[in-house]
């Protein structure tokens, strides 16, 4: 019969291969680093990388940013090319070039800004946004300089200006050369305004440092994300300062908000209509 001359698979010696019995999962899944749930990684994609059980705003690179923002998320790369030096010939564990190569490599970014053109509900706009996966998002010269561009091709076009802040501040590897772009910029959103085109400053977690003295809280309309870190100093070196404790929630965008700061602080899933409503307030 039949089943007399079954073959039976061998015994197998040893502990069986892990790798074959168990269903793959790395990846998937991903924790809120607010709540701590475990939530289903495409799920928070889907909701803009916003976590759907608190809320919480995950931080997002420029390129994502700038495809929630333009219509279709169809936008013209400005500038790609600019790229930093190293006029200081700097070194601190590694040489500025050597880490500027390899965050290049990293990030597939020439620098820590994007700057693109495009339609933001059927309106032309130019709209920044730093990244902060390169070099914390730091400010230097070539983030002063393709700012300064876009606000140039502001002035020429007639179009109105966004920047999405997320940074540590100036880089130190330049030196005084990023903290001159303070001033260049600050000189070149001036421009801006005596032409009468608004510029809308978007702050997301965090936003410190010579950005925040600059150009981020320098918009007809400064608004942030719930949650953001947003400040000059951070609060550590603050309470070492002052040798006092600091009120909960200091520097966050509600207390910034409390205290006259802010003018408003959007959910990441409105924050496009919001800036669309605000342009045609703006322009008509």
């Amino acid at each position: 019969m039949a089943w007399f001359t079954r073959q039976k698979p061998p015994i197998q010696e040893g502990p069986p291969d892990e790798s074959e019995k168990s269903v793959r999962t790395e990846g998937l899944w991903q924790k809120c680093d607010s709540c701590g749930q475990i939530i289903w990684r495409k799920t928070v994609e889907e909701n803009q990388q916003v976590c759907p059980k608190c809320g919480y705003h995950f931080r997002i690179g420029a390129a994502e940013r700038l495809r929630q923002l333009f219509d279709s998320g169809e936008y013209t790369e400005h500038d790609s090319l600019l790229c930093s030096s190293d006029a200081l010939r700097f070194v601190d564990s590694k040489a500025y070039t050597q880490r500027l190569e390899e965050m290049r490599e990293s990030t597939q970014l020439t620098d820590a800004v994007v700057c693109g053109s495009g339609l933001l509900d059927n309106r032309r706009v130019q709209i920044c946004a730093l990244d902060l996966k390169f070099i914390g998002g730091s400010m230097g010269a070539v983030v002063g300089e393709k700012i300064t561009r876009a606000i140039e091709r502001c002035l020429e076009e007639r179009t109105p200006l966004v920047i999405v802040s997320a940074s540590g501040g100036a880089r130190m590897q330049e030196g005084a050369i990023s903290l001159m772009q303070m001033a260049k910029l600050s000189a070149a959103l001036m421009q801006l305004d005596e032409a009468r085109l608004p510029y809308i400053s978007i702050l997301t977690d965090p936003t410190t440092g010579g950005v925040t003295a600059s150009f981020a809280m320098l918009g007809d309309l400064n608004i942030a994300e719930p949650g953001a870190l947003i400040g000059f100093a951070g609060p550590r070196v603050i309470e070492q300062t002052i040798r006092q404790k600091l009120p909960e929630g200091f520097q966050r965008s509600e207390f910034l908000l409390e205290h006259g700061f802010l003018d408003a602080i959007v959910k990441r899933n409105d924050l496009r209509n919001y800036v669309s409503n605000a342009l045609n307030f703006f322009l008509g």
